[in-house]
């Protein structure tokens, strides 16, 4: 039943934003984490539903981008996705070394590492012919962002769904930005996909953890703000803030 849950969240998700289009070549970031894999399992089986419902054809190709964090051991992963036949590459790179050039407070720079990772999945997903890269961030980061925005830049923000990057000539795309980090999770256990750490010395223990923890005993007093806020991302009929009444002069 998660599987159904999942992939009726992702054709929510494609259909309400246009994610997919014929004849798409997919790179799924494949980190080693909950959310990654199962994005590239889901995109797997999404493949024949895409099919069977719109008569188009999208491809899917996965790409680790070692980090060179200590990560842990690949091999079980990559084997479970074997016998899908789902088409890994798997690419080295010196992003930790990066990063430890470049410490914030003593510590990785999240933001930066985040960007490195990005570029470093797009130019790879170049490389074997994708035009968009799709990227596990689900609707609790999205809220998660939104707060982050708010309370520490001032904005009402969060990530797009779908975004074009001009500079690389690629589309960028967040297949589970309908789905929750719960239901993903559940699913991974059900489906005994073969979960790897990542190493990241950060692990734990940053502002995004506060959020979240935040936002856990939020919903544990008002569980219905969980889904609340993720249709507050959307809802666009009900949107009414200060701006809609600022002077243009100040």
């Amino acid at each position: 039943m998660s599987v159904k849950k999942i992939l009726a969240q992702v054709r929510k998700a494609d259909r309400m934003f246009s994610l997919i289009e014929d004849k798409d070549r997919i790179a799924i970031g494949l980190s080693g984490g909950k959310d990654s894999s199962l994005l590239l399992y889901i995109m797997y089986l999404y493949r024949f539903l895409y099919e069977n419902t719109y008569h188009k054809t999208f491809d899917i190709v996965g790409i680790h981008v070692d980090l060179n964090f200590g990560q842990g051991d690949m091999e079980p992963m990559l084997k479970w996705f074997e016998q899908y036949g789902i088409e890994i590459h798997c690419e080295e790179s010196k992003i930790a070394d990066i990063l430890k050039l470049n410490l914030h407070k003593d510590r990785i720079d999240c933001s930066l590492c985040s960007t490195l990772k990005k570029g470093a999945v797009i130019n790879f997903a170049k490389q074997y012919g994708c035009n968009k890269v799709a990227f596990a961030h689900h609707a609790d980061d999205a809220i998660e962002t939104l707060l982050m925005n708010m309370i520490y830049g001032g904005r009402i923000a969060t990530f797009d769904p779908k975004m074009y990057l001009d500079h690389s000539d690629t589309t960028f795309i967040r297949p589970f930005c309908m789905s929750f980090e719960s239901d993903i999770a559940k699913t991974c256990r059900q489906l005994e996909i073969p979960i790897v750490s990542s190493g990241c010395p950060n692990d734990g223990y940053t502002k995004r953890q506060d959020i979240k923890e935040l936002l856990h005993s939020i919903y544990h007093e008002y569980p219905q703000a969980k889904e609340n806020f993720l249709l507050s991302l959307y809802n666009k009929e009900k949107v009414n803030l200060y701006y809609k009444n600022l002077n243009d002069e100040i």
